[in-house]
């Protein structure tokens, strides 16, 4: 039950350069765990030669970080949205810290499960605040200022990797694992200090998209056939590109271009390597890019563009992906298509179930990750039963099409027919006090 108070409250004087620099505490957080999901790679092998667990059993340590990384936010987002984003981010940053000492002692594979789990619990604080945090300082560009964060996750890793690289070969995993995870969880622990909630009228709240003017627990979310219509829509875009982008290695491999060099704009590479590095550079810009197209054209019609694009793109990647030189574009395009799914949901669900629990709604729909992450392992059986990458190339590209049509043609009106939907386009809201009953 919502009830409108008679009264406006007392309206905080709004402040650009507030808003600013918690996105930018945000963003700088969101780098310090990025190395937990793209910097485990580099021990994979140094833990293996050390005590010959075998690469599988140590990659188990990676499912239980991703496991409890992703289902656990929105329990960690209910208490953003309850006790406020400063504890439960100094929280993490000492979790995520605490799993990397753990990892540089570890001597069996339960110490090194448990500090995964540690990790996971850790990141998923850090991560699901940071955007949901953004998401409430940013009501105006909700989709530029998500996607900015999301690409501190996305990207965060590229300024470190190459310095634990080198740590790694010349003082051994261990000291980098130590020193590395003391730093982050310091830094991530130390941020969390500054990290505020936005009060009423601190923040502008004139958008060109379609906002909520109520604010929605996620009990009753949980109750709309909008959120699980995008809940559909982000396993079938998340599952899609993981299946065609978990196995690029692979695809390479049996393409035969793995190791063939590729020159562009005078920079060459072996295919597969020059692959891996230019994905993660859309990966992390179409982020803020698609968020920000979002923020001016709407959150469908921007889906429907970048969904189709990726559709488009696995679908030529199997075409005339044997050619090296297309192999790298093409696995950029994919990438492209694909990252902003991080920036585009969070917007569209805070858009339409309210900004008050921003973090613990945003926190339910991002477990549709995990979710998606159980059917990866399916493209593998499905080149072992068919022989091929054909079935796999066209299951993703079908999928990622039926996301594309489902936001066009089903979201978008589904979410205009909303009886407590209604455009933001003056500041009447800041005079408006929203209670909801829990």
């Amino acid at each position: 039950m919502t009830v409108h108070s008679l009264h406006p409250p007392a309206v905080t004087k709004f402040n650009s350069s507030n808003r600013w620099l918690q996105l930018i505490l945000g963003i700088v957080c969101m780098a310090m765990i990025a190395n937990l999901q793209y910097g485990w790679t580099l021990f994979v092998n140094p833990l293996d030669q050390k005590y010959h667990w075998g690469k599988a059993a140590i990659q188990t340590a990676f499912f239980i970080f991703v496991l409890t990384e992703t289902w656990l936010v929105p329990v960690e987002g209910y208490l953003v949205d309850r006790f406020g984003p400063k504890l439960v981010v100094m929280a993490g940053g000492l979790l995520v810290g605490l799993a990397w000492v753990m990892n540089a002692f570890a001597a069996s594979l339960t110490v090194l499960y448990i500090a995964a789990a540690i990790g996971g619990v850790g990141a998923g604080a850090v991560y699901g605040t940071c955007i949901g945090n953004a998401l409430k300082w940013f009501p105006d560009r909700r989709g530029l200022a998500a996607g900015l964060t999301a690409a501190g996750f996305g990207m965060g890793s590229a300024l470190t990797i190459i310095p634990i690289s080198m740590l790694i070969k010349s003082s051994g995993y261990e000291t980098a694992f130590l020193y590395f995870g003391i730093g982050q969880g310091l830094i991530v622990f130390l941020f969390s200090f500054f990290l505020l909630t936005p009060q009423k009228g601190a923040v502008p709240h004139v958008a060109k998209v379609v906002q909520s003017s109520v604010n929605f627990t996620w009990q009753d979310m949980l109750k709309s056939p909008v959120f699980w219509l995008m809940y559909l829509m982000f396993v079938l875009m998340a599952a899609g590109g993981l299946v065609a982008t978990a196995q690029l290695g692979p695809i390479a491999k049996d393409f035969n271009i793995a190791d063939i060099p590729v020159s562009i704009l005078g920079l060459t590479l072996p295919a597969l390597t020059f692959a891996l590095s230019i994905d993660r550079v859309f990966n992390g810009f179409t982020r803020p890019f698609f968020g920000w197209v979002s923020d001016h054209i709407g959150r469908e019609n921007t889906m429907f563009i970048a969904f189709s694009l990726e559709a488009l793109g696995i679908v030529m990647l199997f075409q005339i992906g044997h050619d090296p030189f297309w192999f790298v574009v093409l696995s950029g395009l994919v990438f492209f298509g694909w990252g902003e799914i991080y920036s585009l949901f969070p917007s569209t669900c805070v858009d339409t179930f309210g900004s008050k629990f921003a973090t613990t709604n945003s926190g339910l729909l991002y477990t549709a990750k995990g979710t998606a992450a159980l059917l990866v392992p399916f493209s593998s059986m499905l080149v072992a039963a068919t022989g091929s990458w054909h079935a796999v190339f066209y299951v993703a590209a079908a999928m990622n099409m039926t996301a594309a049509l489902l936001a066009i043609l089903v979201l978008k009106p589904m979410r205009a027919r909303m009886a407590n939907l209604r455009p933001v386009a003056t500041e009447f809201s800041l005079n408006e006090a929203v209670v909801v009953n829990q």
